[in-house]
């Protein structure tokens, strides 16, 4: 997730294991640790497009990391803590408590985390929680804030760690019920879909930015990935609006044998898409939604997440397309509108608007 919330978590981290004896240093101490997994994005800096995929939240975030980072950290902190009387074995549990956490609240994200790195397994996610979450932010925040004007006398009394639990609480209160609306939105996707006797291999759901309550669904059908939008607010009978996206897969089996579209087809576990474009193979990952922009012919979507592959270039043959978004305001008033049901101002006439060449495609809908 985002570094505030990483820090903050960290913090609270820090009030719960370390806030008797350290007091409000341990807000300090708990934020350090809690975003120290993201120093990662440095490596990346240096590295090719393709290298910062594979390694961005990868061994970093590495249950086997956390465990020799605890036990080769434990002694040497304790050692840093000693006139505080911090045991090793506290010492250890923090940094895997911190660092444990923040690999967590990663899962919860599209993105993917390599749990198991360096071991050739999948990277895990969750998709019930969006990168950046107010609601779930916010609790974390408040608890951090109150620890800071938490009196030295009262650390050693255990308030650090009441208001600390408070904090995580709430938030894993917020965290379950992101997990009972996907669960709604997975049935009321398998309902539609059953009612129309639509035969797909599989599906995704993932929030939309800052909210649990409208959900942008995928379902991948041969050669195709269908977007749709569901609302908690939406009636069982309500019919789902899809957007029909053709994959592309003979365009990508071209270039099959290179390193990078490989990389991407994995990072991607699969939601991608494909074209020919003039300098290149376009490529983009669905995971991610997509900007909106509308004007009199419907909307245009944009993927958050593209890059161009050039098979003649030379050093980094993939180039990533940055985001560009416009008039957030209008986009977020349709998305309350699109909350409450409304659909058509969402999801109207939709087309595919491709990096920054001129590809642009209409799509078809599935009403």
């Amino acid at each position: 997730m985002d570094s505030l919330t990483q820090a903050a978590l960290g913090a609270v981290v820090g009030q719960m294991v370390l806030g008797r004896q350290l007091g409000r240093r341990a807000l300090a101490w708990g934020a350090l640790f809690g975003t120290l997994p993201d120093l990662d994005v440095v490596f990346t800096w240096f590295l090719p497009t393709a290298w910062d995929l594979r390694v961005h939240r990868g061994i970093s975030h590495s249950i086997w990391l956390m465990l020799l980072l605890s036990w080769l950290l434990a002694k040497p902190l304790a050692r840093r803590w000693k006139r505080d009387k911090v045991a090793p074995s506290r010492a250890g549990f923090f940094v895997f408590l911190a660092w444990s956490t923040h690999v967590l609240i990663d899962v919860f994200t599209v993105y993917g985390t390599g749990v198991f790195d360096p071991l050739p397994m999948e990277w895990v996610s969750f998709d019930n929680l969006f990168i950046i979450d107010p609601f779930f932010t916010l609790p974390l925040l408040v608890a951090v804030g109150i620890g800071g004007f938490i009196a030295p006398k009262d650390w050693k009394k255990g308030r650090g760690l009441r208001v600390a639990a408070w904090g995580v609480a709430i938030s894993s209160f917020y965290v379950g019920l992101s997990f009972g609306a996907k669960q709604l939105v997975r049935q009321a996707v398998a309902a539609d879909l059953g009612r129309r006797g639509i035969e797909w291999k599989r599906g995704m759901e993932a929030p939309t930015p800052f909210n649990i309550v409208l959900w942008r669904v995928l379902i991948e059908r041969p050669d195709e990935i269908w977007i749709g939008y569901r609302s908690v607010f939406d009636s069982a009978s309500a019919p789902i609006r899809w957007t029909v996206v053709p994959k592309g897969e003979e365009i990508a089996a071209r270039h099959a044998g290179a390193a990078e579209v490989r990389t991407l087809q994995r990072f991607s576990r699969g939601w991608w898409i494909a074209r020919e474009a003039a300098d290149g193979v376009w490529f983009a990952d669905l995971r991610f939604g997509e900007s909106r922009e509308w004007d009199r012919r419907g909307v245009a979507l944009r993927p958050a997440f593209a890059w161009t592959f050039q098979p003649d270039g030379s050093k980094d043959r993939l180039r990533a397309h940055g985001l560009r978004a416009r008039d957030a305001g209008e986009v977020m008033r349709r998305m309350g509108r699109r909350m409450l049901g409304e659909t058509v101002a969402w999801e109207e006439s939709p087309r595919l608007i491709g990096g920054f060449l001129a590809l642009q495609e209409y799509l078809r809908e599935h009403p």
